[in-house]
């Protein structure tokens, strides 16, 4: 039914990504619906680009996840299916009225033109900061980047911000384990983009403080959790960077 043959899954087997549920004693591996469902997410991963080691990851290994957090999961993924497909769609409408502009001889209006495009409202701003050199490297990374990428560009951010705000307001130092976590997280994701020294990192959080588009942004008027956010950089920075 899933199309996967069975050599792919003694693979999955060996590795400890689907372990069957129990094994006859010909030595035929029987799944139950269990197994079916992480079939399903494991297929549903490697569609999104993901790697066998990177879909162990996620998944964690876990051979029997409860049905609440198996729901969770796949409410993540169709989430972004459905906003892929919203954005695809929009292309291919934007396309397809460009053929038909072309093939009817007529002009296309110019707002209808680039419709479904992505824009960075900073990039001319970007430019002017840091260079043109520096803004192409960073866009030559996104076209490079998986699916596991894009997520964690799109929502990276938003649960840094969300996950420092109860540790801040609960007067948890910045040199804690779990503030530092995030502040790992919030790393990776600007490495997706560019990657910071020690120097270049501190000042990135010096300019949260100081732009107040960042720190509305991060703080949604909290002044206190953008600047706690800094001083969480300025310790990651002096322990982990160079």
């Amino acid at each position: 039914m899933s199309k996967v043959t069975s050599r792919t899954l003694r693979h999955y087997d060996a590795i400890g990504l689907l372990p069957p549920a129990w094994v006859a004693g010909d030595g035929r591996r029987h799944y139950g619906r269990a197994e079916l469902l992480r079939l399903q997410r494991i297929l549903l991963l490697r569609e999104l680009g993901l790697g066998l080691d990177a879909i162990g990851e996620v998944l964690g290994h876990q051979s029997q996840p409860s049905p609440a957090s198996t729901v969770a999961v796949l409410r993540k993924h169709r989430e972004w299916l459905l906003a892929e497909r919203g954005r695809l769609a929009r292309l291919a409408r934007t396309v397809g009225r460009t053929i038909d502009s072309i093939e009817e001889g007529g002009e296309m209006a110019a707002e209808t033109m680039f419709e479904g495009f992505e824009h960075n409202p900073y990039e001319a701003e970007a430019r002017e900061r840091w260079g043109d050199e520096a803004v192409d490297a960073s866009y030559e990374r996104m076209r490079g980047w998986t699916p596991a990428d894009a997520e964690k560009a799109r929502t990276g951010y938003q649960r840094v911000h969300s996950g420092l705000a109860p540790l801040q307001a609960a007067g948890v130092p910045v040199e804690d384990p779990r503030v530092q976590e995030l502040i790992q997280l919030h790393y990776e994701v600007v490495s997706l983009f560019w990657t910071p020294d020690a120097a270049s990192y501190k000042g990135l959080g010096q300019m949260y403080v100081d732009d107040e588009r960042f720190a509305q942004n991060i703080g949604g008027g909290n002044d206190a959790l953008v600047t706690y956010m800094r001083d969480a950089m300025i310790v990651y920075a002096d322990t982990r960077l160079s």
